[in-house]
């Protein structure tokens, strides 16, 4: 490893690399299946389901958020993966979204949301009906918020398990501003994705081996022209990239159970976006394949932390460093400093999960990451510094 000049690189090695410990994660793991939200992407979540079930991998329990929970309850609920693709593949904006206009034109201010909820009280009917947490064939935590307190609440927990199903999951699809909250018990509850979009923390409460974390937000990916798609775009991107910050943060300092973290390439796709569904549910499938296929990264029996971690070289170029430092504060600690003439030097080797470099490659304002090596072995990036990106 270079630790000066021009180029300096480093190799940031974690997991299980191969020819070590081999991965205990098999089809008779007991493991939580954690579904979060992101809109229309978390059709993703469909394909993530079937190529799970299709190897026998079956989730002791599913903790979901938003659409994570909406997907999650209806598998829960019975609802074959042939029944998932058919209703996911199919849906039109009218099946979720219909404008309040009478709303927004007598109360304006005070209307409780841009949308009516009754097409997505409809779409549970259909999805779950009105069973309760207790009447499910698999078991499901729903994430929500309650709007007056600011409490996370985790329905179906022990002692939070007799309510519909179906109230649960739209108040955990109600992104403020959007869609009212839901009253439960004579609370009003909201999305839980907005402090919690992956709800791993509550996954480790439940006893579970390992959890598998399905992740299908998107704020490292660019996105043009949201800034002139309206205010509704302009909000819904501002949530995910708070979402996504607090998601990242939590997940740096995760000890145990251990996580395996799947990310579909679903960033391209709007939160809103409905004329690209089938497309969703392949990545989901696609990008769950691709994990079961790589068994040597899962968590072997005593790991911790984040999976997978793949190998990634690490370059600075001198010649577009600003100096500014935001390497140092999005990198493990010690992984970079300042040298004397003011620009980023790679200093040692550290341990860098798959989602904690896609994070840094947003990190540098100035632009040019490429690629300087990927292979079986070794996956590389540079670090322009548009910092830092796994080689898929």
């Amino acid at each position: 490893m270079s630790s000066a000049g021009l180029g300096a690189t480093t190799t940031l090695l974690g997991g299980s690399p191969s020819g070590q410990a081999a991965s205990h994660v098999n089809n008779q793991t007991q493991f939580t299946l954690v579904l979060g939200g992101g809109g229309m992407k978390g059709v993703a979540h469909v394909g993530v389901l079937q190529a799970l079930t299709e190897r026998g991998f079956v989730p002791a329990q599913v903790v979901g958020s938003s659409v994570g929970a909406l997907v999650g309850a209806a598998w829960s609920a019975g609802k074959s993966i042939a029944e998932l693709r058919d209703i996911a593949v199919n849906l039109q904006r009218k099946d979720i979204f219909a404008v309040a206009h009478a709303d927004m034109a007598f109360k304006r201010m005070r209307s409780p949301a841009l949308f009516r909820r009754e097409p997505l009280d409809h779409l549970l009917d259909r999805l779950v009906g009105n069973i309760t947490f207790q009447e499910l064939r698999n078991p499901l935590i729903v994430n929500t918020v309650d709007l007056n307190s600011g409490m996370q609440v985790f329905w179906g927990l022990e002692g939070l398990d007799e309510i519909p199903v179906r109230d649960a999951v739209f108040a955990s699809c109600a992104l403020p501003g959007y869609l009212p909250p839901r009253e439960i018990r004579g609370r009003f509850y909201m999305d839980g994705a907005t402090v919690d979009n992956l709800p791993v923390g509550t996954a480790r409460i439940l006893g579970s081996d390992v959890i598998i974390a399905v992740d299908v937000s998107a704020s490292n990916a660019f996105r043009a022209d949201t800034q002139d798609e309206g205010f509704a775009s302009v909000f819904a991107r501002a949530a995910e990239i708070a979402m996504q910050t607090i998601l990242e943060l939590r997940l740096r300092e995760w000890t145990t159970p251990p996580i395996y973290y799947i990310h579909p390439r679903v960033e391209h796709i709007s939160a809103f976006d409905f004329d690209h569904l089938r497309e969703v549910v392949e990545e989901g499938y696609r990008a769950t394949v691709a994990a079961l296929d790589r068994p040597e990264e899962w968590p072997a029996s005593g790991d911790t932390g984040v999976h997978p971690r793949r190998p990634v070289t690490v370059r600075v170029q001198r010649e577009r460093c600003i100096g500014c430092g935001a390497c140092l504060v999005q990198a493990p600690p010690g992984m970079f400093v300042l040298d004397a003439q003011g620009k980023a030097v790679v200093t040692r080797a550290g341990s860098l999960p798959k989602q904690r470099a896609s994070s840094m490659m947003m990190t540098c304002p100035k632009s040019g990451a490429r690629k300087i090596s990927a292979s079986s072995s070794q996956i590389g990036v540079s670090f322009s510094p548009r910092a830092v990106s796994p080689a898929e």
